[in-house]
Protein backbone atom coordinates (compact mmCIF):
# COMPACT_ATOMS: atom_id res chain seq x y z
CA UNK A 1 0.00 0.00 0.00
CA UNK A 2 1.73 3.42 -0.86
CA UNK A 3 2.49 5.46 1.82
CA UNK A 4 -0.43 8.09 2.84
CA UNK A 5 1.38 11.83 1.63
CA UNK A 6 0.92 14.43 5.19
CA UNK A 7 -0.80 17.30 4.17
CA UNK A 8 0.24 21.08 4.49
CA UNK A 9 -0.48 22.73 7.10
CA UNK A 10 -2.00 26.71 6.20
CA UNK A 11 -0.40 29.28 8.14
CA UNK A 12 -1.90 29.47 11.54
CA UNK A 13 -3.02 32.89 13.41
CA UNK A 14 -0.19 32.99 15.76
CA UNK A 15 3.15 34.21 15.57
CA UNK A 16 5.48 32.78 18.12
CA UNK A 17 9.43 33.77 19.04
CA UNK A 18 12.64 31.54 19.92
CA UNK A 19 15.04 31.73 22.79
CA UNK A 20 18.44 30.98 21.33
CA UNK A 21 20.79 30.58 18.21
CA UNK A 22 19.56 26.97 17.16
CA UNK A 23 15.95 25.47 17.76
CA UNK A 24 15.36 23.20 20.57
CA UNK A 25 13.41 20.51 20.37
CA UNK A 26 10.38 21.87 22.22
CA UNK A 27 10.87 24.66 20.02
CA UNK A 28 10.30 22.26 16.77
CA UNK A 29 7.83 20.63 18.33
CA UNK A 30 5.87 24.12 18.74
CA UNK A 31 6.52 25.41 15.05
CA UNK A 32 4.56 22.44 13.95
CA UNK A 33 1.42 23.56 15.90
CA UNK A 34 -1.34 23.76 13.52
CA UNK A 35 -2.31 27.44 15.06
CA UNK A 36 1.33 28.94 14.75
CA UNK A 37 1.89 30.55 11.49
CA UNK A 38 5.36 32.43 12.24
CA UNK A 39 8.02 33.25 13.70
CA UNK A 40 9.44 36.56 15.01
CA UNK A 41 13.07 36.90 15.72
CA UNK A 42 15.33 39.50 18.18
CA UNK A 43 19.22 40.30 18.52
CA UNK A 44 19.31 37.07 20.65
CA UNK A 45 18.89 34.85 17.80
CA UNK A 46 21.53 36.51 16.29
CA UNK A 47 25.33 34.93 16.60
CA UNK A 48 26.54 36.05 13.30
CA UNK A 49 25.06 35.40 9.25
CA UNK A 50 25.92 31.73 9.41
CA UNK A 51 24.15 30.45 12.29
CA UNK A 52 21.27 33.30 11.38
CA UNK A 53 21.18 31.59 8.20
CA UNK A 54 20.73 27.93 9.55
CA UNK A 55 18.65 28.64 12.29
CA UNK A 56 16.19 30.13 9.54
CA UNK A 57 16.50 27.26 7.22
CA UNK A 58 15.89 25.48 10.52
CA UNK A 59 12.83 27.09 10.97
CA UNK A 60 11.49 26.92 7.36
CA UNK A 61 12.01 23.06 7.05
CA UNK A 62 9.89 22.87 10.35
CA UNK A 63 6.71 23.31 8.33
CA UNK A 64 6.01 21.64 4.81
CA UNK A 65 4.15 25.22 4.09
CA UNK A 66 7.41 27.10 5.20
CA UNK A 67 6.24 29.44 8.11
CA UNK A 68 7.00 33.27 8.08
CA UNK A 69 9.91 34.94 9.46
CA UNK A 70 9.87 38.53 10.58
CA UNK A 71 11.90 40.33 12.41
CA UNK A 72 11.30 44.16 13.67
CA UNK A 73 14.66 45.76 11.40
CA UNK A 74 13.79 49.66 10.84
CA UNK A 75 17.07 50.99 11.16
CA UNK A 76 18.21 53.48 13.90
CA UNK A 77 18.21 52.38 17.17
CA UNK A 78 15.33 49.26 16.33
CA UNK A 79 18.15 47.09 14.35
CA UNK A 80 18.35 43.22 15.22
CA UNK A 81 21.35 42.58 13.59
CA UNK A 82 24.14 44.58 13.40
CA UNK A 83 27.37 42.77 13.00
CA UNK A 84 29.41 40.45 10.63
CA UNK A 85 28.38 42.28 7.93
CA UNK A 86 25.12 44.19 7.98
CA UNK A 87 25.01 47.57 7.26
CA UNK A 88 24.02 50.00 9.71
CA UNK A 89 20.73 51.52 8.72
CA UNK A 90 19.40 55.37 9.39
CA UNK A 91 16.85 56.46 11.80
CA UNK A 92 14.20 57.34 9.29
CA UNK A 93 14.23 60.76 10.82
CA UNK A 94 17.28 61.21 9.64
CA UNK A 95 15.17 60.39 6.07
CA UNK A 96 13.09 63.20 7.11
CA UNK A 97 15.46 65.55 8.21
CA UNK A 98 17.08 65.16 4.41
CA UNK A 99 13.73 65.63 2.93
CA UNK A 100 13.43 68.86 4.58
CA UNK A 101 16.76 69.85 2.18
CA UNK A 102 16.10 67.56 -0.52
CA UNK A 103 13.06 65.76 -1.04
CA UNK A 104 14.10 64.09 -3.93
CA UNK A 105 17.40 62.92 -2.61
CA UNK A 106 15.62 61.98 0.46
CA UNK A 107 13.30 59.43 -1.47
CA UNK A 108 16.15 58.40 -3.24
CA UNK A 109 18.02 57.38 0.04
CA UNK A 110 15.05 56.00 1.07
CA UNK A 111 14.60 53.64 -1.17
CA UNK A 112 18.10 52.29 -1.25
CA UNK A 113 17.97 52.39 2.56
CA UNK A 114 14.86 49.90 1.99
CA UNK A 115 16.73 47.85 -0.64
CA UNK A 116 19.47 47.45 1.67
CA UNK A 117 17.57 46.30 4.83
CA UNK A 118 15.50 43.44 2.51
CA UNK A 119 18.31 42.18 0.43
CA UNK A 120 20.61 41.73 3.69
CA UNK A 121 17.23 40.33 5.71
CA UNK A 122 16.35 37.82 3.05
CA UNK A 123 20.28 36.64 1.77
CA UNK A 124 20.18 34.90 5.73
CA UNK A 125 16.58 33.66 5.32
CA UNK A 126 14.65 36.41 6.97
CA UNK A 127 11.10 36.97 4.72
CA UNK A 128 9.95 40.12 6.16
CA UNK A 129 10.80 43.09 8.39
CA UNK A 130 8.00 44.76 10.76
CA UNK A 131 8.83 48.56 9.04
CA UNK A 132 7.65 50.71 8.33
CA UNK A 133 6.56 53.14 10.91
CA UNK A 134 4.23 55.49 9.80
CA UNK A 135 3.61 57.30 13.09
CA UNK A 136 4.10 61.28 12.84
CA UNK A 137 6.63 62.85 15.15
CA UNK A 138 5.16 64.87 17.39
CA UNK A 139 8.40 65.06 19.55
CA UNK A 140 6.50 63.87 22.97
CA UNK A 141 6.24 59.50 22.25
CA UNK A 142 9.16 57.77 24.17
CA UNK A 143 9.16 54.49 22.69
CA UNK A 144 8.45 56.44 18.78
CA UNK A 145 11.06 59.16 18.07
CA UNK A 146 13.56 59.35 15.80
CA UNK A 147 11.46 55.85 14.27
CA UNK A 148 9.42 58.45 12.59
CA UNK A 149 10.43 59.71 9.21
CA UNK A 150 8.60 63.48 9.95
CA UNK A 151 5.55 64.95 11.65
CA UNK A 152 3.84 66.15 8.52
CA UNK A 153 1.92 62.95 7.09
CA UNK A 154 2.26 63.90 3.20
CA UNK A 155 6.18 63.70 4.05
CA UNK A 156 5.58 60.63 5.58
CA UNK A 157 3.26 58.82 2.95
CA UNK A 158 5.98 59.73 0.50
CA UNK A 159 9.11 58.62 2.18
CA UNK A 160 7.45 55.05 3.35
CA UNK A 161 6.62 54.66 -0.21
CA UNK A 162 9.95 54.89 -1.51
CA UNK A 163 11.12 52.60 1.13
CA UNK A 164 8.72 50.05 0.67
CA UNK A 165 9.32 50.38 -2.88
CA UNK A 166 13.20 49.38 -2.51
CA UNK A 167 11.86 46.29 -0.15
CA UNK A 168 10.02 45.38 -3.12
CA UNK A 169 12.91 45.10 -5.50
CA UNK A 170 14.69 42.72 -2.89
CA UNK A 171 11.26 40.72 -2.95
CA UNK A 172 9.88 41.76 0.57
CA UNK A 173 6.76 43.06 1.79
CA UNK A 174 6.04 45.53 4.30
CA UNK A 175 4.29 46.23 7.14
CA UNK A 176 3.09 49.81 8.57
CA UNK A 177 2.75 50.70 12.27
CA UNK A 178 1.22 51.28 14.07
CA UNK A 179 -2.49 52.10 13.18
CA UNK A 180 -3.82 54.60 13.65
CA UNK A 181 -1.42 56.23 15.30
CA UNK A 182 1.25 55.84 18.34
CA UNK A 183 3.37 59.36 17.92
CA UNK A 184 0.98 61.68 20.14
CA UNK A 185 0.90 60.09 23.14
CA UNK A 186 4.04 59.83 25.86
CA UNK A 187 3.24 56.58 27.23
CA UNK A 188 5.60 53.77 25.70
CA UNK A 189 2.81 50.53 25.55
CA UNK A 190 5.69 47.97 26.09
CA UNK A 191 5.16 49.10 29.92
CA UNK A 192 1.76 51.19 29.78
CA UNK A 193 -1.03 51.74 28.97
CA UNK A 194 -1.28 55.12 26.51
CA UNK A 195 -4.29 56.86 25.82
CA UNK A 196 -4.87 59.16 23.06
CA UNK A 197 -7.99 61.56 23.93
CA UNK A 198 -8.43 63.28 20.07
CA UNK A 199 -11.78 62.54 17.88
CA UNK A 200 -11.54 60.26 15.02
CA UNK A 201 -11.78 62.83 12.71
CA UNK A 202 -8.66 64.51 13.82
CA UNK A 203 -6.91 61.39 14.41
CA UNK A 204 -7.65 60.51 10.18
CA UNK A 205 -6.75 63.72 9.00
CA UNK A 206 -3.52 63.50 10.72
CA UNK A 207 -1.93 60.08 12.00
CA UNK A 208 -4.93 58.15 9.71
CA UNK A 209 -3.82 59.49 6.77
CA UNK A 210 -0.69 57.51 5.17
CA UNK A 211 -2.71 54.05 5.71
CA UNK A 212 -5.57 55.75 3.19
CA UNK A 213 -2.87 57.42 1.11
CA UNK A 214 -0.70 54.14 0.46
CA UNK A 215 -3.45 51.28 0.82
CA UNK A 216 -2.83 47.37 0.71
CA UNK A 217 -1.81 47.45 -2.68
CA UNK A 218 1.40 49.48 -1.50
CA UNK A 219 1.31 48.17 2.19
CA UNK A 220 0.62 44.82 2.01
CA UNK A 221 -0.10 44.25 6.11
CA UNK A 222 -0.60 46.53 9.11
CA UNK A 223 -0.31 46.78 12.94
CA UNK A 224 -2.06 48.44 15.25
CA UNK A 225 -0.96 50.57 18.07
CA UNK A 226 -1.54 49.06 21.83
CA UNK A 227 -3.33 52.50 22.63
CA UNK A 228 -7.03 53.89 23.24
CA UNK A 229 -8.93 56.20 21.70
CA UNK A 230 -11.56 56.92 24.05
CA UNK A 231 -13.27 59.03 21.66
CA UNK A 232 -13.45 56.72 19.16
CA UNK A 233 -13.33 53.17 21.17
CA UNK A 234 -13.05 51.87 24.93
CA UNK A 235 -10.75 49.10 23.59
CA UNK A 236 -7.35 49.78 22.38
CA UNK A 237 -7.17 49.95 18.78
CA UNK A 238 -5.94 46.22 17.90
CA UNK A 239 -8.58 44.96 19.79
CA UNK A 240 -11.11 46.94 18.69
CA UNK A 241 -13.76 45.97 15.70
CA UNK A 242 -14.52 49.93 15.68
CA UNK A 243 -11.32 50.28 14.11
CA UNK A 244 -9.85 47.15 12.43
CA UNK A 245 -13.21 46.09 10.89
CA UNK A 246 -15.22 49.46 10.68
CA UNK A 247 -12.71 52.19 10.08
CA UNK A 248 -9.39 50.48 8.69
CA UNK A 249 -11.37 47.45 6.42
CA UNK A 250 -14.62 49.47 5.65
CA UNK A 251 -14.17 53.28 5.68
CA UNK A 252 -10.18 52.94 4.56
CA UNK A 253 -10.48 49.66 2.32
CA UNK A 254 -7.93 47.89 3.61
CA UNK A 255 -7.71 44.03 2.93
CA UNK A 256 -3.86 43.90 4.01
CA UNK A 257 -2.78 41.59 6.69
CA UNK A 258 -3.44 42.59 10.10
CA UNK A 259 -1.33 42.00 12.47
CA UNK A 260 -1.74 42.41 16.62
CA UNK A 261 1.22 43.74 18.33
CA UNK A 262 2.86 41.46 20.88
CA UNK A 263 0.14 40.26 23.34
CA UNK A 264 2.54 40.09 26.18
CA UNK A 265 2.67 44.04 26.05
CA UNK A 266 1.43 46.13 29.01
CA UNK A 267 -0.54 47.84 26.84
CA UNK A 268 -2.64 44.70 26.20
CA UNK A 269 -3.27 44.03 29.93
CA UNK A 270 -6.31 45.27 29.55
CA UNK A 271 -8.06 42.30 27.54
CA UNK A 272 -7.12 40.37 30.53
CA UNK A 273 -5.09 36.80 30.18
CA UNK A 274 -3.40 35.46 26.89
CA UNK A 275 -6.26 33.78 25.94
CA UNK A 276 -8.47 36.54 26.30
CA UNK A 277 -5.97 38.79 24.33
CA UNK A 278 -5.56 36.93 21.66
CA UNK A 279 -9.92 36.26 21.02
CA UNK A 280 -9.93 40.08 21.45
CA UNK A 281 -7.56 40.75 19.06
CA UNK A 282 -8.51 37.93 16.50
CA UNK A 283 -12.13 39.01 17.34
CA UNK A 284 -11.72 42.48 16.57
CA UNK A 285 -10.48 41.19 13.03
CA UNK A 286 -6.80 41.16 13.24
CA UNK A 287 -5.27 38.35 11.25
CA UNK A 288 -2.45 37.08 13.36
CA UNK A 289 -1.14 37.46 16.74
CA UNK A 290 2.07 37.98 18.20
CA UNK A 291 3.52 36.00 21.78
CA UNK A 292 7.06 37.43 22.34
CA UNK A 293 9.34 36.51 25.00
CA UNK A 294 6.83 34.45 27.01
CA UNK A 295 7.03 30.75 25.46
CA UNK A 296 4.68 29.80 28.78
CA UNK A 297 2.13 32.31 27.65
CA UNK A 298 2.79 30.69 23.66
CA UNK A 299 2.34 27.20 24.96
CA UNK A 300 -0.36 28.38 27.25
CA UNK A 301 -2.29 30.38 23.82
CA UNK A 302 -1.77 26.85 22.03
CA UNK A 303 -2.98 24.75 24.48
CA UNK A 304 -6.32 27.10 24.56
CA UNK A 305 -7.09 28.51 21.80
CA UNK A 306 -10.04 27.64 19.16
CA UNK A 307 -10.46 29.24 16.18
CA UNK A 308 -11.12 28.55 12.83
CA UNK A 309 -8.29 30.60 10.85
CA UNK A 310 -10.41 31.88 8.11
CA UNK A 311 -9.23 31.15 4.79
CA UNK A 312 -9.13 34.97 3.72
CA UNK A 313 -6.79 35.89 6.28
CA UNK A 314 -4.26 32.50 5.31
CA UNK A 315 -4.91 34.08 1.83
CA UNK A 316 -3.54 37.52 2.98
CA UNK A 317 -0.51 35.64 5.23
CA UNK A 318 0.28 33.95 2.25
CA UNK A 319 0.53 36.93 0.11
CA UNK A 320 3.24 38.63 2.40
CA UNK A 321 5.94 35.53 1.50
CA UNK A 322 8.85 36.47 -0.43
CA UNK A 323 7.92 37.40 -4.35
CA UNK A 324 11.38 35.45 -5.54
CA UNK A 325 14.43 33.62 -4.70
CA UNK A 326 16.91 35.57 -2.45
CA UNK A 327 20.37 36.53 -3.46
CA UNK A 328 22.80 34.46 -1.23
CA UNK A 329 25.39 36.55 0.81
CA UNK A 330 28.24 36.56 -0.93
CA UNK A 331 26.19 37.17 -4.37
CA UNK A 332 24.42 40.28 -2.96
CA UNK A 333 28.37 41.64 -2.41
CA UNK A 334 29.00 41.41 -5.47
CA UNK A 335 25.98 42.60 -6.96
CA UNK A 336 26.10 46.45 -8.75
CA UNK A 337 22.94 48.09 -7.26
CA UNK A 338 23.30 46.60 -3.41
CA UNK A 339 27.33 48.00 -3.49
CA UNK A 340 25.83 51.63 -5.31
CA UNK A 341 22.73 51.25 -2.94
CA UNK A 342 25.47 50.44 0.91
CA UNK A 343 27.34 53.23 -0.66
CA UNK A 344 24.98 55.77 -0.68
CA UNK A 345 23.31 55.36 2.78
CA UNK A 346 26.86 57.06 3.81
CA UNK A 347 25.30 60.46 2.82
CA UNK A 348 22.46 60.47 5.30
CA UNK A 349 23.66 62.32 8.22
CA UNK A 350 22.37 61.24 11.62
CA UNK A 351 20.13 64.03 13.07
Amino acid sequence: MAKKKSRALPPGPVMVDVAGTVLTKEEKKRLRHPLVGGVILFARNFENRRQLTELTRQIHKARKERLLILVDHEGGRVQRFREDGFTALPAMRDLGTLWDRDPLMAMRLATEAGYVLAAELRACGVDMSFTPVLDLDYGVSKVIGNRAFHHDPRVVTMLSRALIQGLALAGMSACGKHFPGHGFVGADSHHEIPVDPRPLERILKDDGAPYAWLGDAVLPSVMPAHVIYPKVDKHPAGFSKRWVQDILRTRLGYDGVVFSDDLTMEGASVAGDILARANAALGAGCDMVLVCNRPDLADELLARLKVDHAPESVARIRRLMPRFDALDWDSLQAESRYQNARRLQSQIVPG
